[in-house]
């Protein structure tokens, strides 16, 4: 566990019902990194991080505290990726429960986790999703994914949300993220050689930028909002719009064809997410933020910005179904001709074997 402290804002009057005059930011990663420099810059308390909140004197740790925020979707990737996905889940329920008991004992008021709308599905043709918009199921073939573990960790805050006497709870579900160092498999769509696409099917691109969600958690720190609560940029950009910024070409697959193969290359190792995750990648989950637009939050940076920082953030890497090839492995695919994007990569390769017996 490593704490640092965060540069101050203004201080800030207290609630009766909360315990202290400072924000908490726990969690790792870019999304946490993020959110706290924002609070530290334009908040009203002053801001200490912790990686976790620690198993004994946990309530210690959050003395002094009047809200938490509980960063539960890092944006890394890598490391997400580096941990067996049973330990992975159980670690991360075991954090949420940690946190809230900790919360609980310390009389913080308030507890604001951020979570992701991914919790809310992507499907063909939906139309964007509400703060009240109902969860996936979680035996929808989310397996052992990023996904399934963001709706085990969501299950401990609304318990936590229904005790009485406990603090507030506000769980912010935001479209996909980019900033510096955030890593996802949505950032890691536009790491492959082509933009995979399914057939019949035109999604929008919804972005948010890490520093409009720390503004986004400040709104509900400052109105002591709870409950769900979706976020994402105003505008969108249409499948054509971000082919033509990214520079990238798409392959379009039928729908059978594409989580076919997803669910065989996951099986054998070769993809790190399970093919349920794909559709994050293929379908819509656009979000309309109402509960915060009516709160006064505004965000600052337009899809199209929060395109052109995460292609500037991609630049010079290889992915394919959302595994990070090295150079030579991409110019060997490259030679081959199967330049392609995520699960498309196995397809090509049928197809090309194909023409060279003929």
């Amino acid at each position: 566990m490593v704490q640092g402290e965060v540069r101050s804002g203004r201080s800030r009057a207290k609630t009766d019902d909360e315990g202290g005059h400072d924000v908490v930011v726990v969690g790792l990663g870019p999304v946490a990194a993020g959110v706290a420099a924002w609070l530290s810059e334009h908040g009203s308390d002053p801001v200490r991080m912790l990686d976790h909140v620690p198993s004994e004197a946990g309530a210690a740790a959050l003395a002094g505290t009047r809200a938490v925020v509980f960063v539960a979707h890092s944006g890394n990737l890598a490391e997400t990726l580096a941990v067996p996905a049973g330990r992975r889940r159980t670690d991360a329920v075991a954090d949420a429960e940690r946190l809230l008991a900790a919360a609980r004992t310390a009389r913080v008021g308030h507890v604001v986790a951020v979570s992701s709308a991914m919790v809310l599905g992507a499907r063909p043709g939906q139309g964007p999703l509400g703060d009240d918009a109902p969860l996936v199921d979680p035996v929808d073939g989310l397996g052992d994914g990023a996904v399934g573990d963001l709706l085990a960790v969501e299950a401990v805050l609304a318990r936590a949300a229904r005790r009485r006497g406990g603090p507030r709870v506000a769980v912010l579900r935001p479209a996909p993220l980019v900033g510096p160092g955030i890593d996802t498999l949505v950032t890691r769509h536009f790491e492959a050689p082509r933009l995979l696409t399914v057939r019949g099917t035109e999604r929008e691109w919804q972005l948010l930028h890490v520093d409009d969600l720390g503004a986004a958690v400040g709104v509900v720190l400052d109105h002591g909002l709870r409950g769900p609560l979706t976020v994402g940029s105003t505008d969108v950009l249409t499948a054509r719009e971000v082919e033509v910024a990214a520079g990238m070409r798409r392959i379009e697959l039928a729908a059978v064809t594409a989580f076919g193969t997803a669910e065989r290359l996951h099986r054998v190792g070769v993809l790190p997410a399970p093919a349920s995750e794909l559709a994050y990648t293929v379908y819509p989950w656009t979000v309309t933020s109402s509960a915060l637009l009516a709160a006064g939050w505004v965000p600052r940076w337009p899809a199209a910005a929060c395109l052109d920082v995460l292609l500037e953030g991609v630049q010079g890497r290889t992915a394919l179904g959302g595994r990070r090839v090295g150079a030579r492995d991409a110019a060997a695919l490259g030679a081959a001709g199967a330049a392609v994007a995520a699960i498309g990569t196995a397809a090509v390769w049928r197809q090309a074997r194909a023409r060279r017996r003929r």
